[in-house]
């Protein structure tokens, strides 16, 4: 008997040990300070490939030195750096079989200036056809990821126009892709394309805390830090500040809290990844640099942090996770906060298609049980992609119980204790 109760004893000091640290760690105070600084005038509405975002790195880089994080792949520097490109067309001219292509019916993905290929340039010939899913086709041939000339059946002709937005940021990449609306298969063929290429550097910000019997196995905690910046063209009482003190100062705020939590708890089995993603606004582009870097099968688990600054539909101490019904990870968190007054719930908003739409995607898409924590009310949020994205719109007390409620209801999946079921590849679209 005296064994049992000391055994109590000590499991009740040690759940009251971590509720103190917890609250230490993770307080209003600590939530105000940080997105206090992350939402403010100076940081410009954190646009990207301006100074804005640059501070805003910056200052994202140094808490996580302050919280002892170690640098991706111990390259002693917390910046992820990439480039993207632009690509402004000049000209474009290609020859099917002796027959001329209209060049309003060629686009090409390329950072190379001049592109010249023929037949022979071992460019693979692929084709979207009436059948296929236009964007998801075109979406993953965009990547880039090898040399392609892409015949696109003439039914798409209305929307074929719209690829030229694909040109406006691309990943820096040997590689080329040429869409062509045309029924023609050709055997012989030359296609031109001439741009003028500039290139623009961009940085995720990355932390890592090595797991210790587990230190393959990667569990991310992610936010977006970039916003809209500055617009004074819609500049609203002289205000044409776009501050995203929710989108995603609140995510990202999350994310450097819940780094520094369980760097001071040291109890990490898996490997803990925490990132600031860039570009988000613009096409999702730092988490899809950043997705690029892992093996997905080795990505137990994401956690992304979107727009938690306000009450969800349901009120105070709620939450929803987009993809709910996709892996069994809701369910999962949900059980390890029984006894708390916490919810999660499954995404309200299903026509919204948030589990596509923000840095989760990514690797969900490969199969990794990734999700986005949110409340933003997508139906009725007053201030999203506003200048009044302001600090004072948010409940920050609310804000501190959410991340506090993701510290606790992860413990079994950083433990190692806990792995969610995969995403069905196969259902998705």
């Amino acid at each position: 008997m005296r064994k049992i109760v000391g055994l109590i004893t000590v499991l009740f000091c040690a759940s009251i040990v971590t509720a103190q640290n917890i609250d230490i760690i993770i307080n209003a105070a600590e939530v105000e300070r940080i997105e206090k600084t992350l939402s403010a005038d100076d940081m410009q509405g954190r646009r990207t490939f301006t100074p804005g975002i640059d501070k805003a790195a910056a200052f994202i880089a140094e808490e996580f030195k302050k919280a002892g994080l170690q640098t991706f792949k111990q390259n002693g520097n917390y910046l992820q750096s990439f480039n993207m490109v632009k690509a402004k067309f000049l000209t474009a001219s290609a020859n099917f079989d002796g027959n001329e292509i209209d060049p309003k019916n060629i686009i090409a993905l390329t950072c190379k200036p001049d592109l010249l290929i023929n037949e022979q340039s071992g460019y693979e010939l692929v084709r979207i056809t009436k059948a296929d899913n236009f964007n998801t086709e075109a979406r993953k041939y965009s990547s880039m990821a090898k040399n392609y000339i892409v015949l696109v059946d003439s039914s798409y002709a209305a929307n074929f126009s719209r690829l030229i937005r694909l040109k406006s940021n691309m990943f820096e990449s040997n590689n080329s892709v040429v869409f062509i609306l045309s029924q023609q298969i050709p055997n012989k063929f030359t296609i031109q394309a001439k741009h003028e290429i500039s290139t623009q550097p961009l940085s995720n910000v990355v932390g890592i805390i090595p797991g210790k019997s587990l230190a393959n196995e990667y569990v991310i905690f992610s936010g977006h830090y970039d916003h809209l910046g500055i617009d004074s063209k819609r500049a609203v009482n002289n205000d044409s500040i776009y501050n995203g003190a929710n989108d995603d100062a609140a995510g990202t705020t999350a994310v450097m809290l819940l780094a520094n939590y369980y760097r001071i708890m040291n109890n990490n089995e898996r490997t803990l990844i925490f990132a600031a993603f860039t570009a988000e606004e613009v096409g999702g582009f730092g988490a899809t640099h950043f997705s690029k870097q892992f093996n997905p099968a080795d990505v137990k688990a994401m956690f992304n942090i979107e727009m938690i600054g306000t009450e969800s539909k349901w009120g105070a101490n709620s939450a929803y996770i987009t993809g709910f019904d996709k892996t069994d990870m809701g369910t999962i968190l949900q059980k390890n906060l029984a006894g708390t007054s916490f919810n999660f719930y499954p995404d309200p908003y299903p026509d919204q298609n948030l589990f596509y739409r923000s840095d989760n995607a990514t690797l969900a898409r490969l199969g990794v049980p990734a999700h986005t924590i949110s409340t933003s009310k997508m139906d009725s949020e007053p201030n999203y992609h506003k200048v009044s994205d302001e600090i004072g719109t948010l409940n920050i007390p609310n804000m501190t119980q959410i991340i506090k409620s993701i510290a606790l209801s992860a413990r079994g999946i950083v433990s190692g204790k806990e792995t969610p079921t995969r995403v069905d590849v196969s259902a998705l679209k």
